[in-house]
Protein backbone atom coordinates (compact mmCIF):
# COMPACT_ATOMS: atom_id res chain seq x y z
CA UNK A 1 0.00 0.00 0.00
CA UNK A 2 1.26 3.83 -1.06
CA UNK A 3 0.15 6.81 0.11
CA UNK A 4 0.11 9.63 -2.15
CA UNK A 5 -0.99 13.38 -0.98
CA UNK A 6 -4.00 14.77 -2.36
CA UNK A 7 -2.70 17.57 -5.03
CA UNK A 8 -0.40 15.19 -6.58
CA UNK A 9 -2.85 12.55 -7.37
CA UNK A 10 -5.15 15.40 -8.43
CA UNK A 11 -2.66 16.70 -10.42
CA UNK A 12 -1.91 13.34 -11.74
CA UNK A 13 -5.30 12.70 -12.84
CA UNK A 14 -6.14 15.84 -14.34
CA UNK A 15 -3.37 15.26 -16.66
CA UNK A 16 -4.89 11.67 -17.39
CA UNK A 17 -8.02 13.29 -18.54
CA UNK A 18 -6.20 15.84 -20.71
CA UNK A 19 -3.65 13.17 -21.99
CA UNK A 20 -7.29 11.62 -23.78
CA UNK A 21 -8.13 15.05 -24.62
CA UNK A 22 -11.14 15.67 -22.69
CA UNK A 23 -12.90 18.62 -22.54
CA UNK A 24 -10.52 21.69 -19.35
CA UNK A 25 -13.72 21.52 -17.43
CA UNK A 26 -14.75 17.98 -17.51
CA UNK A 27 -10.78 16.74 -16.53
CA UNK A 28 -10.64 19.60 -13.82
CA UNK A 29 -13.96 18.40 -12.12
CA UNK A 30 -13.98 14.92 -12.85
CA UNK A 31 -10.26 14.85 -11.18
CA UNK A 32 -11.49 16.50 -8.23
CA UNK A 33 -14.50 14.40 -8.10
CA UNK A 34 -12.61 10.89 -7.76
CA UNK A 35 -9.67 12.68 -5.79
CA UNK A 36 -12.19 14.42 -3.03
CA UNK A 37 -13.95 11.19 -2.51
CA UNK A 38 -10.81 8.94 -1.86
CA UNK A 39 -9.46 12.16 0.54
CA UNK A 40 -12.95 11.65 2.45
CA UNK A 41 -12.72 7.87 2.72
CA UNK A 42 -15.20 6.87 -0.25
CA UNK A 43 -12.95 4.61 -1.83
CA UNK A 44 -15.36 2.63 -3.37
CA UNK A 45 -16.06 6.26 -5.55
CA UNK A 46 -12.42 7.64 -5.52
CA UNK A 47 -9.42 7.37 -7.57
CA UNK A 48 -9.93 3.76 -8.33
CA UNK A 49 -12.19 4.34 -10.94
CA UNK A 50 -9.57 6.37 -12.65
CA UNK A 51 -8.70 2.99 -14.81
CA UNK A 52 -12.12 2.69 -15.19
CA UNK A 53 -13.41 6.18 -16.38
CA UNK A 54 -10.46 6.76 -18.49
CA UNK A 55 -11.00 3.01 -20.36
CA UNK A 56 -14.84 4.80 -20.70
CA UNK A 57 -13.74 7.50 -22.32
CA UNK A 58 -11.48 6.40 -24.97
CA UNK A 59 -14.03 3.53 -25.69
CA UNK A 60 -16.80 5.79 -26.82
CA UNK A 61 -18.88 5.13 -23.64
CA UNK A 62 -18.98 8.73 -21.67
CA UNK A 63 -17.90 11.42 -24.87
CA UNK A 64 -15.06 13.14 -24.11
CA UNK A 65 -15.82 16.16 -26.20
CA UNK A 66 -19.85 16.45 -24.90
CA UNK A 67 -21.37 19.69 -25.96
CA UNK A 68 -23.17 20.49 -22.39
CA UNK A 69 -26.96 21.90 -23.37
CA UNK A 70 -29.28 24.10 -20.67
CA UNK A 71 -32.96 24.18 -21.61
CA UNK A 72 -34.94 26.71 -18.93
CA UNK A 73 -38.44 24.71 -18.93
CA UNK A 74 -40.26 27.09 -16.01
CA UNK A 75 -39.13 29.79 -14.02
CA UNK A 76 -37.22 27.63 -11.65
CA UNK A 77 -36.07 24.91 -13.65
CA UNK A 78 -33.71 23.74 -16.22
CA UNK A 79 -32.84 20.65 -18.22
CA UNK A 80 -29.30 20.08 -18.76
CA UNK A 81 -28.63 17.89 -21.70
CA UNK A 82 -25.26 15.92 -20.60
CA UNK A 83 -24.36 14.79 -24.38
CA UNK A 84 -23.28 11.45 -22.79
CA UNK A 85 -20.21 13.24 -20.87
CA UNK A 86 -19.26 12.46 -17.53
CA UNK A 87 -21.51 12.41 -14.63
CA UNK A 88 -19.41 14.31 -12.66
CA UNK A 89 -18.88 17.26 -14.63
CA UNK A 90 -22.52 17.58 -15.92
CA UNK A 91 -23.28 17.64 -11.59
CA UNK A 92 -20.77 19.94 -11.46
CA UNK A 93 -22.34 22.21 -14.28
CA UNK A 94 -25.87 21.84 -12.48
CA UNK A 95 -24.83 23.36 -9.25
CA UNK A 96 -22.89 26.21 -10.81
CA UNK A 97 -26.60 27.30 -12.92
CA UNK A 98 -28.35 26.39 -9.70
CA UNK A 99 -25.92 27.92 -7.14
CA UNK A 100 -26.34 30.68 -9.56
CA UNK A 101 -29.59 30.95 -9.93
CA UNK A 102 -30.92 30.57 -6.52
CA UNK A 103 -28.83 33.56 -5.77
CA UNK A 104 -31.42 35.87 -7.05
CA UNK A 105 -34.87 33.78 -6.64
CA UNK A 106 -34.18 31.69 -3.60
CA UNK A 107 -34.53 27.80 -5.37
CA UNK A 108 -33.26 26.47 -8.52
CA UNK A 109 -33.83 23.09 -9.80
CA UNK A 110 -31.60 21.31 -12.41
CA UNK A 111 -32.40 17.78 -13.81
CA UNK A 112 -29.63 16.48 -16.27
CA UNK A 113 -30.30 13.63 -18.99
CA UNK A 114 -27.82 11.66 -21.11
CA UNK A 115 -25.30 11.08 -18.17
CA UNK A 116 -22.63 8.51 -17.35
CA UNK A 117 -22.00 7.76 -13.81
CA UNK A 118 -21.88 10.62 -11.39
CA UNK A 119 -19.39 9.32 -8.63
CA UNK A 120 -20.19 10.34 -5.01
CA UNK A 121 -22.54 13.19 -4.98
CA UNK A 122 -20.93 14.72 -2.23
CA UNK A 123 -17.80 15.47 -4.00
CA UNK A 124 -20.35 17.22 -6.68
CA UNK A 125 -22.92 19.14 -4.04
CA UNK A 126 -20.48 20.36 -0.96
CA UNK A 127 -19.48 22.84 -3.05
CA UNK A 128 -22.53 24.22 -2.67
CA UNK A 129 -22.99 24.00 0.70
CA UNK A 130 -19.84 25.46 0.93
CA UNK A 131 -21.08 28.53 -1.13
CA UNK A 132 -23.95 28.97 1.74
CA UNK A 133 -26.99 26.56 0.13
CA UNK A 134 -29.30 23.82 1.08
CA UNK A 135 -29.25 21.35 -1.18
CA UNK A 136 -30.67 17.40 -2.48
CA UNK A 137 -29.02 15.58 -5.32
CA UNK A 138 -30.49 12.10 -6.46
CA UNK A 139 -29.31 10.04 -9.45
CA UNK A 140 -30.10 6.16 -10.19
CA UNK A 141 -28.24 3.41 -11.45
CA UNK A 142 -28.29 -0.17 -13.17
CA UNK A 143 -30.72 -2.63 -11.67
CA UNK A 144 -28.51 -4.01 -8.57
CA UNK A 145 -31.07 -3.52 -5.44
CA UNK A 146 -32.77 -6.80 -4.58
CA UNK A 147 -36.58 -6.31 -4.91
CA UNK A 148 -38.12 -6.43 -1.21
CA UNK A 149 -39.58 -9.94 -0.85
CA UNK A 150 -38.54 -10.70 -4.47
CA UNK A 151 -35.69 -12.47 -6.50
CA UNK A 152 -34.17 -10.61 -8.81
CA UNK A 153 -32.94 -6.81 -8.68
CA UNK A 154 -34.93 -4.12 -10.69
CA UNK A 155 -33.90 -0.59 -9.32
CA UNK A 156 -30.19 0.29 -8.36
CA UNK A 157 -27.91 1.61 -5.54
CA UNK A 158 -29.37 4.83 -6.41
CA UNK A 159 -28.01 7.46 -4.04
CA UNK A 160 -29.40 10.63 -2.77
CA UNK A 161 -27.41 13.53 -0.84
CA UNK A 162 -28.49 16.28 1.25
CA UNK A 163 -26.52 19.13 2.19
CA UNK A 164 -26.79 22.17 4.36
CA UNK A 165 -24.16 25.00 5.09
CA UNK A 166 -22.77 25.92 8.60
CA UNK A 167 -20.64 28.92 9.44
CA UNK A 168 -17.30 28.25 9.09
CA UNK A 169 -17.34 24.71 9.94
CA UNK A 170 -17.33 21.98 7.20
CA UNK A 171 -21.27 21.47 6.10
CA UNK A 172 -23.54 18.60 7.08
CA UNK A 173 -23.64 16.11 4.04
CA UNK A 174 -25.61 12.90 4.19
CA UNK A 175 -24.45 10.71 1.03
CA UNK A 176 -25.44 7.53 0.79
CA UNK A 177 -26.73 4.52 -1.71
CA UNK A 178 -30.42 3.19 -1.10
CA UNK A 179 -28.47 -0.02 -0.21
CA UNK A 180 -26.33 -1.41 2.45
CA UNK A 181 -23.01 -0.82 0.50
CA UNK A 182 -22.30 -0.10 -3.17
CA UNK A 183 -21.64 -2.66 -6.11
CA UNK A 184 -17.98 -0.92 -5.81
CA UNK A 185 -17.60 -2.07 -1.78
CA UNK A 186 -18.83 -5.29 -3.07
CA UNK A 187 -15.67 -5.65 -5.80
CA UNK A 188 -13.36 -4.70 -3.42
CA UNK A 189 -14.29 -7.49 -1.19
CA UNK A 190 -14.04 -9.78 -4.24
CA UNK A 191 -10.11 -7.72 -4.73
CA UNK A 192 -9.67 -8.82 -1.22
CA UNK A 193 -11.40 -12.08 -0.95
CA UNK A 194 -13.50 -10.88 1.80
CA UNK A 195 -16.33 -12.21 3.44
CA UNK A 196 -19.47 -10.34 3.42
CA UNK A 197 -21.61 -8.97 6.49
CA UNK A 198 -25.36 -11.23 6.58
CA UNK A 199 -28.02 -9.45 4.75
CA UNK A 200 -25.46 -7.38 2.50
CA UNK A 201 -25.57 -9.34 -0.83
CA UNK A 202 -27.88 -11.98 -2.29
CA UNK A 203 -26.93 -15.12 -4.32
CA UNK A 204 -29.09 -15.91 -7.86
CA UNK A 205 -32.10 -16.94 -5.70
CA UNK A 206 -32.45 -14.20 -3.68
CA UNK A 207 -30.98 -15.55 -0.74
CA UNK A 208 -28.19 -13.70 1.19
CA UNK A 209 -24.81 -14.68 0.92
CA UNK A 210 -21.58 -13.38 2.63
CA UNK A 211 -19.57 -15.29 -0.50
CA UNK A 212 -18.84 -11.90 -2.20
CA UNK A 213 -18.28 -14.24 -5.52
CA UNK A 214 -21.62 -15.54 -5.47
CA UNK A 215 -23.68 -12.10 -5.03
CA UNK A 216 -25.53 -11.55 -7.53
CA UNK A 217 -27.69 -8.18 -6.52
CA UNK A 218 -27.68 -5.98 -3.05
CA UNK A 219 -29.95 -5.51 -0.10
CA UNK A 220 -31.88 -2.21 0.43
CA UNK A 221 -31.17 -0.30 3.51
CA UNK A 222 -34.18 -0.83 6.12
CA UNK A 223 -35.90 -3.25 4.12
CA UNK A 224 -39.04 -2.08 2.44
CA UNK A 225 -37.80 1.24 3.85
CA UNK A 226 -35.14 1.60 1.10
CA UNK A 227 -36.83 -0.17 -1.08
CA UNK A 228 -39.08 2.16 -1.21
CA UNK A 229 -36.37 5.54 -1.30
CA UNK A 230 -35.28 3.72 -4.24
CA UNK A 231 -38.16 3.72 -5.82
CA UNK A 232 -38.88 7.30 -5.35
CA UNK A 233 -35.11 8.21 -6.62
CA UNK A 234 -35.94 6.18 -9.82
CA UNK A 235 -39.29 8.04 -10.60
CA UNK A 236 -37.31 11.58 -10.26
CA UNK A 237 -34.29 10.49 -12.05
CA UNK A 238 -35.95 8.50 -14.97
CA UNK A 239 -39.74 9.32 -15.82
CA UNK A 240 -39.50 12.72 -14.53
CA UNK A 241 -36.54 13.16 -16.69
CA UNK A 242 -37.02 10.95 -19.65
CA UNK A 243 -34.40 8.79 -19.00
CA UNK A 244 -34.45 4.79 -18.88
CA UNK A 245 -35.41 2.78 -15.70
CA UNK A 246 -35.05 -0.21 -13.84
CA UNK A 247 -33.29 -3.22 -16.38
CA UNK A 248 -33.22 -1.16 -19.12
CA UNK A 249 -30.74 1.03 -17.79
CA UNK A 250 -27.46 -0.58 -18.98
CA UNK A 251 -24.84 -2.30 -16.63
CA UNK A 252 -21.34 -0.18 -15.93
CA UNK A 253 -19.32 -3.35 -15.59
CA UNK A 254 -21.02 -5.80 -18.01
CA UNK A 255 -22.29 -3.68 -21.12
CA UNK A 256 -20.08 -2.70 -23.44
CA UNK A 257 -17.70 0.27 -23.22
CA UNK A 258 -18.86 1.74 -26.37
CA UNK A 259 -22.58 2.16 -25.47
CA UNK A 260 -23.54 5.56 -23.54
CA UNK A 261 -25.26 4.34 -20.67
CA UNK A 262 -28.01 7.71 -20.36
CA UNK A 263 -28.18 8.02 -16.78
CA UNK A 264 -30.09 11.40 -15.10
CA UNK A 265 -29.51 13.04 -12.16
CA UNK A 266 -31.46 15.64 -10.29
CA UNK A 267 -30.55 18.70 -8.24
CA UNK A 268 -32.54 21.29 -5.94
CA UNK A 269 -30.55 24.01 -4.64
CA UNK A 270 -32.18 26.69 -1.99
CA UNK A 271 -31.24 29.47 0.07
CA UNK A 272 -30.92 29.55 3.53
CA UNK A 273 -32.67 32.64 4.09
CA UNK A 274 -36.27 31.10 2.48
CA UNK A 275 -38.41 31.17 5.69
CA UNK A 276 -36.35 32.05 8.36
CA UNK A 277 -33.31 34.77 8.68
CA UNK A 278 -29.98 33.18 7.60
CA UNK A 279 -28.21 33.77 11.26
CA UNK A 280 -31.45 31.98 12.69
CA UNK A 281 -30.61 29.12 10.66
CA UNK A 282 -26.94 29.31 11.30
CA UNK A 283 -26.90 29.21 15.19
CA UNK A 284 -29.89 26.53 15.08
CA UNK A 285 -28.26 24.05 13.01
CA UNK A 286 -25.16 24.58 15.70
CA UNK A 287 -27.36 24.16 18.23
CA UNK A 288 -28.63 20.69 16.90
CA UNK A 289 -24.82 19.36 17.19
CA UNK A 290 -24.26 20.73 20.18
CA UNK A 291 -27.70 19.24 22.21
CA UNK A 292 -27.21 16.05 20.26
CA UNK A 293 -23.68 15.61 20.68
CA UNK A 294 -24.45 16.02 24.66
CA UNK A 295 -26.63 12.64 24.13
CA UNK A 296 -23.59 10.10 23.98
CA UNK A 297 -24.53 6.99 26.12
CA UNK A 298 -20.72 6.86 27.33
CA UNK A 299 -18.17 9.39 28.36
CA UNK A 300 -15.63 8.16 25.54
CA UNK A 301 -18.50 7.77 23.12
CA UNK A 302 -18.32 10.00 19.91
CA UNK A 303 -21.79 10.99 18.23
CA UNK A 304 -21.38 11.56 14.97
CA UNK A 305 -23.48 13.31 12.25
CA UNK A 306 -23.11 12.82 8.36
CA UNK A 307 -20.08 14.10 7.07
CA UNK A 308 -18.12 14.43 10.53
CA UNK A 309 -16.61 10.81 9.70
CA UNK A 310 -15.31 12.09 6.55
CA UNK A 311 -13.84 15.68 7.72
CA UNK A 312 -11.64 12.98 9.88
CA UNK A 313 -10.61 10.65 7.52
CA UNK A 314 -10.31 14.19 4.93
CA UNK A 315 -7.73 15.80 7.80
CA UNK A 316 -5.58 12.53 8.67
CA UNK A 317 -5.50 11.71 4.72
CA UNK A 318 -4.23 15.51 3.28
CA UNK A 319 -1.12 14.88 6.27
CA UNK A 320 -0.20 11.45 5.34
CA UNK A 321 -1.91 10.84 1.68
CA UNK A 322 -4.46 9.02 0.12
CA UNK A 323 -3.64 4.91 0.56
CA UNK A 324 -3.34 3.25 -3.30
CA UNK A 325 -3.17 -0.52 -3.33
CA UNK A 326 -0.15 -2.22 -5.21
CA UNK A 327 -2.89 -3.41 -8.24
CA UNK A 328 -4.89 0.35 -8.57
CA UNK A 329 -1.28 1.60 -8.75
CA UNK A 330 -0.17 -0.42 -11.26
CA UNK A 331 -3.53 0.54 -13.31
Amino acid sequence: MKKIKYKKLLDFSYKVFKKIKLDTYSAKNVSKGLCLASLRGVDSHGIKLLPHYVKSGLLGRKNIKPNFKFYKKNRSSFLLDADNGYGIAAGCLAIDKATKFAKKNGLCMVGVKNSSHPGSIASIMLKAAQMGYIGLGFAHADSLMLTHKGRKPFFGTNPICFVAPRLKKEPFCLDMATTNISWNKLLNHRKFKKKLPEFYAADKFGNTTENPFKAESLFPIGGYKGFGLAAMIEVMCSVFLGMKFGTDIPSMFTTSMRKPRKLGQLYIIIKTDTFVPKKYFYENIEKIYKQLKETKKNKNDKILLPNDKEVIISKLRTKEGIPIDKELMNE
